[in-house]
């Protein structure tokens, strides 16, 4: 069978006649052959290359129907006009492009036999040319010439480009570098720029990717060497580069001046270099430098390491011990206290938020990750709230505002004798406040506002994320979240009426929940209908309960949080109330107008701590015993914009310890999401999290002093997270449906407790970890695997992302092969539907949408009743509908749960299916230091992580 598209000497395409309707004038485009010259693109040689597929697939019958003639015309027209958008501005692109945009337009036209048949061959003809080509010396590579910035000419390095090649490979057994230098030869030519050199292997190992997850890798390292280039010669004040087996001894050294040029950049603490240097330095580990997923380190290079004037010059490591310096700079052995949690971090055993990455070590050390406010209701307090926003998310807080005090539509102003037009309006200038400060353009600005369910701007607050309507009344940038008490969800239940009243009428509403809540709200709404309130409306609970699901919907928000859980359950109920939950939904702390609630996040690598026969208790004790440590350490060395958020951070010492990789934990021990194993190690891994957390809280009360609103508190009286579920279904009458059960013995912690106290108010939260997650290699935070090879798309662009467990197990089995690839892309990253998977393996590697979402539901009931805040908690449902929703949030609701995240649905339409190659992201790392970045291959994607999933609800983690 012969369906490939090859270059020849006369054209770039195997074909010659036919015709293809193309544009009248196509820009002058060039092809890189494999032999490295250049010709002139020739659109007129793909329609026949296109009937050879067919009649290599379909026989001689293909060619005596009019219908496949019109589909091969079609078809060049979109290869053609693909092609020449990606030509603008005189673009040179590779054979490959063209073979890669004939895969494209077959799978995305669903002839799926042409499109697997064209797939097999194009891999067996490139391992032959890998194998003609694999032991070719240096002496016989093309004599090729390198541009220097100043246009001068100098010949390629040939042995050092093969050095740097084989040293990434090195140790990955599935991979090959001559296989990594086949395709970097291949996109070389005569003259080429020092940068597009650099990026050349960079984006070889990266199109293998998909095939095998370990060039991802292969990747990293690659970009290594890029990296330590940058960094060296940036710290000796001259070009310097050195290979990953050299920096072993020169680590040491490079650190040492990299802590004097930052500080003499005035981007570190000029108390790092009272540290003891030397012992830092040769604490470093170089070889987990190659440990990186390409993902990981380019989020970090993107974003987190230290740079000026766009050049980066923080490695890795340093990065991590500036970290750690960071943390330890109170201890009293700070050398000691700094290995240690540089030990930890760097194993990717837990990691701190995204502001304790960024700011640590920093001269304004802002490490602080959640910010929650309270709104009140004047303008002097509305203004002050906007510019507390402002100042908050400037080092990288995410916030959540309560907004429920301000007065609704038409309420009556005393000062002006005229009507309010309610909170929509604030709303508006709090979402512009967020674009406006984007966080030194690290990532945008991220607010939530939350408003309780009987304020009279409900409905209008329903509308805020519309696409349609008045503009002036919609806030397209912010999120919205529900604040429901469980009187609402009753009313629903009951089928009953429900009163929406002016907060200002209304104000003691704001600050009671549990059956104090509904007994006041009962006495309001009998004034409201004796008459005796200006503004009240009653409507039908199930109606604005269906409106809310329907915008949940439609717009991704408002968010769904639950009031009186947060509150019944709050350690903290002695000294204020939960009026709101952050921007990611994990954090329930008391805010006031004198206390802006601030919390401070990291997660446990769930991953790192099982292995095939379970749970490694040992080593997660030791984990969760540094890093609140760690997080306790935070409190006292952040850096407060504002007095509110110091005065409640000192005060109560909030932390929240959470998790991430679960799902990795989960495909190590061979137990399904959707499962009852899987629901019962959700509740004794987080038992066990809550125990060694909340045992190392009061170890640093014994060592430290309690925080000193400590008495009154839940912790003071005995009543433990575990505990606190009596509260909440003593208040509901009982009628709580959660399991209570527990594996470990409480009773002398309790009482441990009672005697030395607490050192932090609140010490648990699992937050999304979207961007922490892609650091360490691992599934963010509690979720299932989205897809099992699809596109991530971040702030660092698009990465192509392949579940390697279960490639692992597809090679054990002997099913791993490019028709596999084939069959994943088609089927948008599923193993449901391909036959020969068996079934044991599709139940463990079922995707999100796969996995009835009352699973997840069950999995965080049995997790929050460990945690003493709550937890941001993605929903999933393939073919959404009202009753499906309606069942799932009261689900949700009836099992306990604080708060719900995100709800992601799928769309009706089918995602793009392609070839990765050259769709798996910008190599910002590179454009970053003056080299621009590498364009597509093609246009298009294969399947995505869906739209909600974006850089701006990062903010927590």
């Amino acid at each position: 069978m012969s369906i490939a598209i090859e270059a020849r000497s006369s054209s770039a395409a195997s074909v010659s006649g036919g015709s293809a309707k193309t544009p009248a004038t196509a820009p002058a485009l060039q092809v890189i052959r494999r032999n490295g010259s250049v010709t002139p693109f020739d659109p007129t040689k793909i329609t026949i290359a296109l009937t050879k597929a067919f009649l290599a697939v379909e026989g001689n019958r293909a060619a005596a129907s009019r219908r496949v003639h019109e589909i091969v015309e079609d078809l060049a027209a979109q290869i053609v006009s693909a092609l020449t958008r990606q030509g603008d501005h005189g673009r040179t692109f590779h054979i490959e492009d063209i073979q890669d945009q004939v895969e494209l337009v077959l799978m995305r036209g669903e002839h799926h036999k042409v499109a697997r048949a064209y797939v097999l061959y194009r891999e067996a003809r490139a391992q032959e040319r890998a194998a003609a080509t694999a032991e070719v010396e240096h002496s016989e590579q093309p004599a090729l010439n390198v541009k220097a910035r100043d246009g001068s000419l100098r010949p390629l390095d040939h042995q050092r480009l093969s050095l740097i090649v084989r040293e990434a490979c090195e140790g990955l057994s599935e991979t090959s570098a001559e296989d990594v230098l086949a395709e970097t030869y291949r996109n070389l030519y005569d003259g080429i720029a020092a940068h597009e050199l650099t990026l050349a292997p960079i984006l070889a190992a990266r199109t293998l990717i998909e095939t095998e997850p370990a060039y991802s890798e292969v990747s990293a390292r690659l970009l290594m060497d890029q990296l330590r280039e940058e960094a060296l010669s940036f710290v000796s004040s001259r070009p310097e580069r050195a290979s990953q087996a050299e920096m072993a001894e020169r680590y040491p050294e490079y650190f040492r001046s990299y802590v004097a040029r930052g500080i003499a950049t005035e981007l570190l603490d000029p108390e790092l270099a009272r540290f003891d240097l030397e012992r830092l330095g040769h604490a470093l580990k170089p070889e987990r430098d190659m440990r990186f997923q390409f993902l990981g380190l380019q989020t970090l290079y993107d974003r987190y390491f230290l740079q000026t004037r766009g050049v980066r010059f923080e490695l890795p490591q340093a990065f991590f011990m500036r970290v750690a310096m960071g943390l330890a700079l109170r201890e009293i052995d700070r050398e000691a206290k700094a290995i240690e949690f540089y030990d930890l971090i760097s194993s990717f055993d837990f990691m701190c938020s995204t502001p304790t990455l960024f700011n640590a070590g920093t001269p304004r050390a802002q490490l602080s990750s959640c910010f929650l406010t309270t709104v009140a209701d004047d303008l002097d307090g509305i203004f002050k709230s906007i510019k507390d926003n402002a100042l908050l998310a400037k080092y990288s807080g995410g916030l959540g505002n309560d907004w429920t005090r301000v007065r609704g539509l038409g309420a009556h102003i005393k000062g002006t004798n005229g009507e309010s037009q309610g909170v929509v309006p604030f709303l508006k200038v709090a979402n512009d406040t967020a674009i406006a400060v984007n966080q030194g353009g690290k990532r945008k600005g991220a607010v939530c506002a939350y408003l309780e369910t009987w304020h009279i701007d409900i409905e209008e607050f329903l509308d805020l994320r519309k696409n349609t309507g008045d503009d002036r009344r919609r806030t397209h940038d912010m999120n919205t979240a529900h604040w429901i008490p469980d009187l609402f969800m009753q009313r629903v239940a009951e089928d009953s009426h429900w009163t929406l009243f002016s907060p200002d009428e209304v104000p003691d509403l704001h600050d009671l929940y549990g059956r104090a809540f509904a007994e006041r709200y009962a006495e309001y709404e009998a004034k409201a209908e004796r008459m005796e309130l200006r503004i009240a409306r009653r409507v039908r609970a199930v109606d604005l309960w269906r409106r809310m699901l329907t915008m949940l919907f439609e717009t991704g928000h408002p968010w769904i949080t639950f009031k009186d859980p947060c509150n019944l359950r709050s350690p903290q109920q002695h000294t204020g109330v939960v009026h709101s939950s952050n921007l990611c939904t994990e954090i329930t702390l008391n805010t006031s107008n004198d206390e802006v609630a601030v919390c401070n996040l990291g997660s446990v690598n769930l991953a790192n701590h099982v292995t095939a026969d379970g749970l490694d208790r040992v080593r997660l004790a030791h984990t969760i015993d540094t890093a609140m440590r760690m997080l306790d350490n935070v409190i006292d060395i952040n850096f407060y914009t504002i007095p509110e958020a110091r005065r409640s951070n000192l005060r109560h010492r909030p932390v929240g310890l959470g998790v991430m990789g679960v799902q990795d934990a989960l495909h190590t021990l061979k137990i399904p999401y959707a499962s009852d194993e899987a629901v019962a190690f959700a509740d004794t891994s987080m038992e066990a999290i809550s125990y060694h957390a909340i045992s190392a809280s009061a170890d640093l009360a014994e060592e430290r002093g309690r925080y000193p609103s400590f008495d009154g508190s839940l912790w003071s009286r005995g009543i433990l997270p575990i505990d606190s579920l009596a509260l909440l279904s003593d208040a509901r009458g009982g009628d709580l449906r959660i399991d209570t059960s527990a594996t470990l013995d409480w009773a002398p912690l309790r009482e441990r407790i009672r005697t030395v106290g607490m050192r932090n108010s609140n010490v648990m939260a699992i937050a999304p970890t979207a961007t922490i997650s892609n650091i360490c290699g691992v599934a963010q935070s509690i979720e299932p695997v989205f897809r099992n090879l699809y596109v991530k798309s971040n702030m660092s662009g698009d990465f192509t992302v392949v579940n390697t467990h279960l490639v692992r197990d597809l090679k054990a089995r002997g099913l791993w092969d490019e028709v596999m690839v084939s069959d994943l892309k088609y089927f948008d990253g599923s193993v449901g539907a391909i036959d020969r998977v068996p079934e044991d393996i599709k139940a463990l590697y079922a995707t999100a949408f796969e996995i009835d979402s009352h699973w997840l539901v069950d999995a965080a009931s049995r997790r929050q009743k460990w945690i003493d805040q709550a937890q941001s908690l993605n929903l999933y449902i393939s073919a959404p509908n009202g009753r499906k929703l309606d069942a799932l949030y009261r689900l949700a609701w009836e099992r306990g749960l604080k708060t719900t995240y995100y709800l992601r649905s799928q769309s009706a339409t089918h995602v793009e299916k392609s070839t990765l190659k050259g769709t798996d992201g910008k190599l910002n790392a590179v454009s970053g230091s003056g080299m621009v970045s590498a364009p597509d291959a093609h246009e298009a994607h294969v399947p995505r992580a869906c739209s909600i999933e974006d850089p701006t609800c990062e903010a927590c983690q």
